[in-house]
């Protein structure tokens, strides 16, 4: 099949891959995103996989499919900012910083609010309470519709009143 044709058949498998973790059937999900992975691998398909593992409570594997589609495309911010919040739900704030820090630099990424909570949340976990608003200041900045960031930030600021 040309090099279009597998691209095309990957995507396809990618949207039934996402259609699937939508509505719940996880597994289901990881077998079409490792068909899109075999046909044509993308930076997104890894993630995405990455992503219902996570759901899954498989924290190592979604943070190994992540490695993978850094491996793909180093300029795609998703999978900094999915290692950062994976690492967090283990309990290692210090680890997910760099790597939350690198979401934000990266070229390709359209969802900068959520590193931008995510180090908010790193920052209030260790009782840096200025730098957690300041963080999810930023994250209301970059998406005025967010409003897990936006409660966040009132919280604390109602907090230090």
């Amino acid at each position: 099949m040309a090099e279009e044709g597998l691209r095309e058949q990957a995507m396809e498998y990618f949207q039934k891959a996402y259609e699937l973790q939508m509505k719940g059937d996880l597994e289901g999900a990881v077998i079409y995103y490792t068909k899109s992975i075999e046909l044509y691998p993308t930076a997104e398909a890894y993630t995405f996989r990455g992503w219902t593992y996570s759901f899954m409570g498989k924290l190592d594997e979604a943070i190994g499919e992540c490695y993978k589609a850094i491996e793909v495309d180093p300029d795609f911010g998703n999978p900094y900012n999915d290692i950062g919040a994976y690492l967090i739900q283990q309990g290692k704030h210090d680890e997910a910083i760099p790597w939350l820090e690198k979401a934000l630099k990266a070229k390709r990424y359209e969802s900068r609010a959520f590193p931008y909570m995510n180090l908010g949340r790193v920052w209030e976990r260790k009782g840096l309470w200025q730098k957690a608003m300041e963080e999810y200041r930023k994250a209301v900045g970059a998406n005025p519709d967010y409003l897990q960031a936006l409660q966040a930030f009132r919280r604390l600021q109602g907090m230090m009143n």
